[in-house]
């Protein structure tokens, strides 16, 4: 059984998306072992606790400084023994220290077709005002591993979402959420759960069943 541990800043639809595919057996071999947040008032908390699911917040301005933080969040994963880290919408950066302590076992949630509109600044709202800006016909979601860049590890699964005349980046924003990342995010860690997904100069590879 693969532990989950899920990282998150805000309301956590992500996280109800793995939440709903545990109990709908669409992931299957994985169940979420705690959530951390590094906001206490972050609502993914509460739906957490309402799964009996153990609930923590991990905010840097509660530490000296950002290593003492990143330390405290390495100890936190340990002592719930996480064996894959999911960042379900965490706008903190994952430092070097945790992504060696967990190669390839970090997967992240961006909401664009990586390589458009991603890196440095592009989070939230600001991927889709940025799709929107350009004019892109389709933009869509992805899935992929953490590595030391921004938005740069192995891609695992993307979805393309299409563009509708009047969009706006909210609008967009849902409609993406919906089409995409409620879908390609609990099918990755399914597949990582069985052992289906393989990396190899830095390519994912998805194995048969």
């Amino acid at each position: 059984m693969l532990r989950l541990g899920v990282l998150v800043s805000g309301g956590g639809t992500n996280l109800q998306a793995i939440l709903d595919a545990v109990d709908d057996k669409r992931i299957t071999n994985a169940e979420v072992a705690v959530v951390i947040s590094n906001n206490k008032g972050a609502y993914a908390l509460e739906r957490a606790r309402k799964k009996a699911i153990p609930a923590q917040c991990l905010a840097p301005k509660d530490f000296e400084n950002r290593e003492m933080f990143h330390k405290a969040l390495l100890s936190k994963l340990r002592e719930y023994q996480v064996d894959l880290v999911v960042l379900a919408g965490y706008l903190v950066a994952i430092p070097p220290m945790i992504v060696e302590a967990y190669p390839n076992r970090i997967v992240n949630i961006h909401p664009s077709l990586i390589p458009s509109f991603c890196g440095t600044g592009f989070y939230g709202l600001r991927v889709h005002e940025g799709a929107l800006e350009r004019g892109v016909k389709v933009t869509g979601a992805t899935v992929h591993f953490v590595d030391a860049g921004t938005d740069t590890g192995p891609i695992i699964l993307q979805k393309a979402v299409e563009v509708q005349e009047g969009d706006t980046p909210e609008i967009l924003q849902r409609r993406v959420m919906e089409e995409a990342e409620w879908k390609i995010l609990p099918e990755a860690v399914d597949l990582i759960a069985n052992g289906r997904v393989s990396v190899e100069n830095g390519k994912v590879h998805i194995n048969k069943v």
